[in-house]
């Protein structure tokens, strides 16, 4: 942890220097700091402090906003597996660091009172944090709330005993790990889509399992498959796909989307179940690291 402490008292100075210990905790305590001196002068985020340094994202917490940090404390950074703070504080892994700390924020200023109202939240990473409120508490993805509405002139901070961490896999792995999407793989593989969707995006897929691909007459899928069908393929494949992270509750408002191969999808709920065409929505807003997948029950056809 050594490096982290020199990569704080780095932060430290630079958040100081400009008007003194005195006047930071004048304004801190009349809420008229900002996101990063606050944070800094509370003493218990020392490692996030290192880490916004590390990130570059200091200058962006002190700014206008307003924002919404979801703030793990030391004792959440020092969860984490051994060595992973030190890895992630290298020039090296700048990137991934940087994806990881936007994670922990949303733009716009989320009372307590405004968060349990949510299912969830779009962080400044792009991908959404998942928000579950009960009797026990908040929690946001696998973390639980420990204080809220720790006010700041450009935003709020809400305290998390866990670090969040959102996918690093594209939508293709995401698809290959869940072991549900052989058929719709093998498609895309056979279609060339496969670099495309593994690309930066971001991409919305509507994802049919390979229950769904079994539903489709004898002998379809392997008809598809050959080289001479390709094009066929890849016109049906598109019609599963929107450019942009098209969350369910942005789609459902929409009512429609326009697919990669300017086919139309409508959207709607047909009783408590979400339907795209002629589709069934059976889960919705699993994030990738480049889009969202929405996993359907049936194949859609142009």
């Amino acid at each position: 942890m050594l490096s982290v402490l020199r990569r704080f008292a780095a932060c430290l100075a630079v958040v100081l220097s400009a008007c003194g210990p005195a006047a930071v905790r004048a304004e801190i305590q009349g809420g008229k700091a900002d996101i990063v001196d606050t944070a800094v002068a509370a003493g218990s985020f020392n490692t996030l402090a290192a880490a916004l340094q590390a990130a570059g994202l200091v200058d962006a917490l002190k700014g206008d906003g307003p924002f919404t940090v979801f703030a793990p404390t030391d004792d959440a950074f020092a969860k984490l597996p051994a060595g992973t703070v030190d890895t992630l504080l290298k020039p090296e892994n700048k990137a991934k660091l940087t994806a990881i700390l936007k994670y922990h924020v949303v733009s716009g200023k989320l009372a307590a009172a405004d968060v349990v109202k949510l299912t969830g939240a779009n962080t400044l990473n792009g991908q959404r944090i998942d928000i579950r409120a009960g009797k026990d508490g908040v929690t946001v993805d696998n973390a639980r709330v420990q204080k809220t509405d720790i006010l700041c002139k450009n935003g709020v901070i809400h305290v998390i005993d866990s670090v969040i961490l959102p996918s690093e896999a594209d939508i293709v792995t995401t698809a290959v790990e869940a072991g549900s999407f052989k058929t719709l793989a093998a498609a895309l593989t056979a279609a060339g889509l496969v670099d495309t969707l593994k690309g930066a995006g971001p991409f919305t897929v509507f994802a049919p399992t390979d229950a769904a691909f079994a539903k489709l007459p004898a002998g379809t899928v392997e008809n598809l498959l050959k080289p001479e069908n390709r094009d066929k393929l890849t016109d049906i494949l598109k019609l599963h796909v929107v450019s942009g992270r098209v969350y369910s509750d942005a789609a459902l408002a929409a009512g429609k989307a326009s697919a990669l191969n300017q086919g139309s999808l409508v959207i709607r709920t047909q009783g408590d179940v979400v339907m795209v065409n002629d589709a069934k929505v059976t889960t919705a807003d699993l994030d990738a690291s480049n889009g969202v997948i929405h996993v359907i029950d049936t194949v859609l056809l142009p």
